[in-house]
This record gives C-alpha cells, structure tokens and sequence, in this order.
C-alpha cells in the first residue's frame, strides 16, 4: 500500500520528529497528537475516496502505523474517527474494513453537490477576489501534476483543497462544511483506470478552465462547467453515465 507516502506526509513526519526533540508542555504534546492524528486520517480518506484503498480491503494498525513511520496511537486513533464517519469498519482482532457506497447513494451525493456548488460559482465568479488567482492557479498546477504522475491519493487531495478553497472565497462557512462532509461520503473505485486515458488530465485541465471562466467573470459558463466536472466522478470514475 503506497499510499501512505502521499504528498502531505512529508510535513507529519516533520511534526512527528520535532516533538521528541521539544521540552513540550503535555497540552502542547495533545495537539502535535492530534494534528498528526488528523493528518494520517487525511491521507488515509483520500486513500479511500479515490479507490486507492478499495471498498473491502483489510487494513490493520500496526502495518499503518509502520508505513506511516509512527506509533500506533495516532493510528488508532485516526481509524477509529474514520469509523465514526463510515469509511471503514472494525474487524475484531484483524483491524479495519473499507467500506463501500452504493451507486445509488453516490450519484445522489453527486446530485446533491452539483446543486450547491454551482449556483456558488455562479455568484463567486461576479465578484471574485482576482488576488487570489496565483494560489489558486498554483493548486490546479498541482492536481495536473499529480495527473500526470498517476498519484490518486494527492490529486483527491488537492481537488478537495481546490473545492473547497473556492467555496471559502464564495463566503458561506456552513456550505463549506456540507461541501467537504458530502465529499468525505463518495467513492471513487475506478479512478485507477483513468491513469491509463487522458480522462483524468482532462479533469484536472478543467480546474484550470473554471479560474479562466471566474477571472472572466462569466458565472454562466462556469456553473455549466461545475455540473460536467462534479458528474464526472460517477461517469469516469464509476463507470456509469454522468450526472448532469
């Protein structure tokens, strides 16, 4: 299981480190904990949502924990948060199932996101912050990248933080989270295929045609372009007919 070396790692393994070598107070040493606790569930999820770790794979927290290249609380800890929110199951004495979406309940998710995103481009796109536009190129260079490369997990990664960074530019704090909970609840089992066509660099080019689109300032166009994109993940990704 490569994923675990996915592009956010490097940072965990420095937090990791530098709290072993700090005279930390004990409430400093629960929020290195927890950050890095957050950080493997992170990569983890993403591992998850992009069919990198498929529905019904077993995973167990020493082997994690290992790859990982930390103790096994931090583990436990962020797979036990992952239960609660339905990514996997536990399995007594072997670990921890992945668990699966319906095909059903992904294009309703799908649905349900191409209803609230779009029209929030739509209104960004009259009065985007045109400041921003660097940061946000910068991570749609990031996703081709990651494209390019075949590297799922970093691509989820960064196509969730392109997402939802636009979104928080949109101003709507509560959709933000609705955004990311609907997200955390989809499954992308066949995105491992797309490494083999030009699917998912056609994809990621897209995330570049929306800030043309928002630095244009046509909110038409992109809300168009929102609904294509977001069907894609259960027309390419899941080898059904898109949701549009």
């Amino acid at each position: 299981m490569g994923f675990v070396r996915a592009s956010v790692w490097p940072g965990c393994i420095f937090q990791y480190e530098s709290e072993n070598t700090m005279n930390a107070s004990a409430i400093h040493k629960v929020e290195q904990l927890a950050s890095l606790r957050d950080r493997i569930g992170e990569s983890l999820s993403a591992a998850i949502i992009s069919g990198e770790l498929a529905p019904g794979t077993l995973v167990s927290v020493p082997t994690l924990a290992a790859q990982f290249e930390v103790s096994a609380t931090p583990v436990r800890e962020a797979m036990l948060d992952l239960e609660q929110r339905g990514f996997v199951v536990s399995v007594r004495n072997k670990g921890f199932r992945v668990t699966d979406v319906s095909e059903q309940d992904l294009k309703e998710i799908l649905e349900l996101r191409q209803m609230l995103e779009a029209p929030a481009m739509r209104a960004l796109a009259a009065n985007f912050p045109l400041e921003t536009l660097p940061t946000m190129r910068a991570i749609a260079d990031e996703i081709s990248a990651h494209a390019d490369n075949a590297n799922l997990t970093g691509f989820v990664e960064r196509d969730r933080d392109f997402h939802l960074g636009l979104l928080e530019l949109y101003g709507n704090k509560h959709l933000v989270d609705m955004v990311r909970e609907l997200r955390q609840q989809t499954r992308m089992v066949n995105l491992a295929r797309m490494t083999q066509s030009s699917k998912l660099h056609d994809s990621a080019h897209e995330h570049h045609l929306m800030l043309d689109l928002l630095e244009k300032g046509d909110g038409e166009g992109l809300e168009e372009l929102v609904v294509l994109h977001l069907g894609h993940v259960v027309g390419w990704w899941s080898g059904t007919p898109e949701v549009s």
